[in-house]
């Protein structure tokens, strides 16, 4: 089994940083990407930046010059750096795990943290 546990989550103010981790335990072996989402109320669930293994990086553009995703692999967790907060940055932030296809006709696997919320406000 798969498990993704986030923490680092809670209020700050506009401008202030927060760093997220994401621990990754069980068949996690073969994941190709990592990553986070994020939801806020009312909003559907959106990308915030992904790592690959090779260590590629993407960001919403939202977040671009403000946000870094690393990953340490010995210690199988990943990290969401957060500086310049915004208000609009507040919502539930959640890990992302990618299993590739282990087949030609086979589909990818992703997989969910529970999420830990994170409040920009004064």
């Amino acid at each position: 089994q798969v498990q993704l546990v986030e923490s680092g989550g809670g209020l700050v103010q506009p401008g202030g940083s927060l760093r997220l981790s994401c621990a990754a335990s069980g068949s996690i072996f073969s994941f190709d990407l990592w990553g986070w989402y994020r939801q806020a109320p009312g909003k559907q669930r959106a990308l915030v930046a992904t790592i690959s293994t090779g260590g590629d990086t993407n960001y919403a553009d939202s977040v671009k010059g403000r946000f870094t995703v690393s990953r340490d692999s010995a210690r199988n967790t990943v990290y969401l750096q957060m500086t310049s907060l915004k208000p609009e940055d507040t919502a539930v932030y959640s890990c992302y795990g990618r299993r590739p296809p282990a087949t030609m006709t086979g589909a990818y696997v992703s997989y969910w943290g529970q999420g830990t919320q994170v409040t920009v406000s004064s």
